[in-house]
């Protein structure tokens, strides 16, 4: 199997692909649908973006992915998400605040487990309508960007799940479903005016 790679729809101003392949590491899943992103933004090819992780900060940091081109760094927020052989990447302007979740819709035992444990739904029998609230709550955290610090649990979705916040923060983020094939995928992004990154 070689390395596949499609356009999802993303919203407005973010630009999205999902990769698929086995044999590719996450790692270079990534750097590769990150170039490719990258490339087509700034109508280049794509061997002239370079894509490599940001040097570490501190312990327990976790290292963003830079684009650079003639050794110069670009101005663009590079975002990814993994999940078993699959791989989401969006890029944006860098004053955008946005998070990325990815997940099939067979979960294993033990992602069930946790999805229940975390959830506020009434049917938690209902798969696809938990893996669809998970992956809307997974991107909300990653774009809230505190990490493991916020609980599932904290995070609120509006009746339509169109939107959501962790209620310590002002900060609303819309949610967007960009779902290919049996890949759950789901894009957070600040609303204009509240993002704080």
């Amino acid at each position: 199997m070689s390395f596949s790679t499609v356009a999802l729809d993303a919203p407005a101003g973010i630009t999205a692909r999902l990769g698929w392949d086995p044999a590719t590491s996450v790692h270079d899943r990534r750097r590769l649908l990150a170039r490719e992103l990258v490339s087509s933004r700034l109508g280049c090819d794509p061997r002239e973006v370079r894509v490599d992780r940001e040097a570490p900060r501190g312990f327990g940091y976790h290292r963003r992915l830079i684009a650079t081109r003639d050794g110069v760094d670009l101005p663009l927020t590079i975002a990814t998400a993994s999940h078993r052989a699959a791989t989401v990447v969006a890029v944006c302007e860098p004053t955008e605040q946005i998070g990325l979740d990815i997940r099939d819709l067979h979960p294993d035992p033990h992602d069930l487990a946790v999805m229940r444990r975390h959830s506020h739904l009434f049917d938690e029998s209902n798969i696809p309508d938990l893996v669809d609230h998970w992956t809307r709550v997974q991107a909300i955290l990653d774009a809230d960007a505190r990490g493991t610090r916020v609980l599932p649990e904290r995070v609120r979705l509006d009746l339509g799940r169109r939107a959501g916040r962790v209620p310590d923060r002002t900060t609303v983020f819309e949610v967007t479903d960009v779902s290919r094939d049996a890949w759950v995928i789901t894009i957070a992004r600040a609303r204009p005016a509240q993002a704080t990154r």
